[in-house]
C-alpha cells in the first residue's frame, strides 16, 4: 500500500513538473512575438530603407497578401486599428486570429486538456480561397481601399 502512495504522489509531482515544461512552449512563441512586434514598433516599415521591399511587388507591380502587414503590425503596436485595417485588413483579422489561438493554447497546456478539435479540409480551403481571393481584389482598379497604399 505504502509504494502505491508513493507512486501516486511522484506521478502527480511529475505532471505537474510536465505541466510546467509544456507551459515553456506558448510562453516562448509568445516572447519571440513581442520582441518581434517591439522592433516593429521601434523601426518604422513607412520610412524607407528599414526593410526589404516586397519581391512580389518589386517583380510585377502588384501588391501580394502580405504587402503593408509590417506597417499594419506597426500601427497595431501604435494603437492605431483603422491604420492598421488600411494597411492590410487581412493581417489584423489574421493576427486577431492567431492571438485567440495563442490563448487557447495555453489555456489547453496549464489545464492539461488535450486538443478536442482539428480543422476540416473545407476550412482550410477556405481560408486558402480568401487569401487568394484578397490578393486579386486588392490588385483591381478601382479597389484601392484594400491596397496598402
Amino acid at each position: 500500500m505504502h509504494s502505491r502512495s508513493a507512486t501516486s504522489t511522484r506521478s502527480a509531482t511529475g505532471a505537474r513538473t510536465g505541466n510546467r515544461r509544456a507551459v515553456l512552449r506558448p510562453l516562448g512563441v509568445a516572447v519571440a512575438a513581442l520582441v518581434g512586434t517591439g522592433y516593429v514598433a521601434a523601426v518604422d516599415p513607412n520610412a524607407a530603407g528599414h526593410y526589404p521591399t516586397c519581391p512580389f511587388l518589386a517583380i510585377t507591380g502588384w501588391y501580394c497578401p502580405g504587402c503593408g502587414a509590417l506597417r499594419a503590425v506597426h500601427a497595431l503596436a501604435h494603437g492605431d486599428l483603422m491604420t492598421a485595417l488600411a494597411r492590410n485588413p487581412f493581417a489584423v483579422v489574421a493576427l486577431g486570429y492567431l492571438v485567440v489561438t495563442w490563448v487557447l493554447w495555453l489555456n489547453r497546456t496549464v489545464t492539461g486538456r488535450p486538443r478536442r478539435w482539428l480543422a476540416p479540409p473545407w476550412v482550410l480551403y477556405s481560408v486558402l480561397g480568401s487569401i487568394l481571393m484578397f490578393w486579386v481584389l486588392r490588385n483591381v482598379p478601382g479597389w484601392t481601399w484594400l491596397s496598402p497604399a
